[in-house]
């Protein structure tokens, strides 16, 4: 056999590990309102706060070793637009039910458009899986699907919400897989990008 330029031994690299579906208490390190050209997201950064896997996302950040790493702790909530539509009724109620979320697991807050006012403080979360589809390969990873009361996940009162599964058209895109799409790109040279 002939020897290739530059060959050097080294570990393969390590299989992520994958936050199992379930409830959590989570912390939020940062709120951001995203423009997109369909509409206006609150993007919501968080990681664990209690339990066993407190701070699963910054020790998976810290474990990623590609350039560009990024933070998978992440909600996306999106803004209603007020236009009437049922569409944006369902929106709404979404975005009420994050709101309330808030305010009940968060002595003393209350909701005041400020979305940078977010940061310090706890709700809960429901994890499920979520197909993907990338570069031909299909599997699952698990998604922050809705927010909740943190007392209500501390105490198991909450009802697990089904997988979220792709389409069976041959054209089913997922943007999402558990390397790179639906994440946070982060470029920052901080231990943490928050």
């Amino acid at each position: 056999m002939k020897p290739y330029k530059d060959y050097a031994p080294k570990e393969p690299a390590k299989t992520q590990e994958q936050l199992p579906i379930g409830g959590y208490v989570l912390k939020i390190l940062e709120a951001k309102e995203v423009e997109y050209t369909w509409g206006n997201v609150l993007l919501i950064s968080f990681d664990i706060a209690e339990g066993e896997y407190k701070n699963f996302y910054k020790n998976n950040y810290n474990a990623q070793q590609q350039e560009d790493k990024k933070w998978k702790g992440t909600y996306r909530l999106n803004e209603p637009k007020d236009d009437g539509s049922e569409k944006d009724g369902w929106t709404k109620n979404t975005f009420d039910g994050a709101m309330w979320a808030f305010e009940n697991s968060n002595t003393g807050y209350h909701w005041d458009w400020d979305e940078t006012k977010l940061k310090g403080k706890i709700v809960g979360g429901l994890f499920r899986n979520k197909e993907y589809k990338f570069k031909g390969n299909r599997g699952f990873f698990t998604e922050c699907c809705r927010l909740d009361a943190a007392e209500t996940i501390r105490k198991g009162e909450f009802k697990m919400p089904k997988d979220k599964l792709l389409s069976n058209s041959n054209d089913a895109v997922s943007f999402a897989s558990p390397e790179s799409g639906g994440f946070e790109d982060i470029k920052s040279d901080d231990d943490l990008p928050f």
